[in-house]
């Protein structure tokens, strides 16, 4: 699944992560998260393990990805139903 940078500062956002709490929890340096988050509205350009780490580290954190097109929108992030819940 294609992130943009958009929905990477999104989900740090709703789940109240900083970027260096987020390269903490993935395994990255900040320059990493802050350089993913660089793309904007534009796709992340980056290995694929480097991705997979933070998109994880931000799921395991109650995110959801939503693509571009699902329910006739654009790409997007939620929090999961036990997340909302807490």
């Amino acid at each position: 699944m294609a992130i943009t940078g958009n929905q990477m500062r999104a989900a740090r956002s709703l789940v109240g992560l900083d970027q260096i709490a987020l390269a903490e929890m993935a395994g990255v340096s900040a320059n990493t998260i802050r350089n993913m988050e660089g793309a904007g509205a534009g796709r992340i350009n980056v290995r694929t393990v480097t991705l997979d780490a933070v998109t994880d580290a931000l799921k395991a954190a109650g995110v959801v990805f939503v693509e571009e097109g699902m329910n006739d929108g654009g790409p997007g992030v939620r929090l999961t139903a036990r997340s909302e819940d807490k």
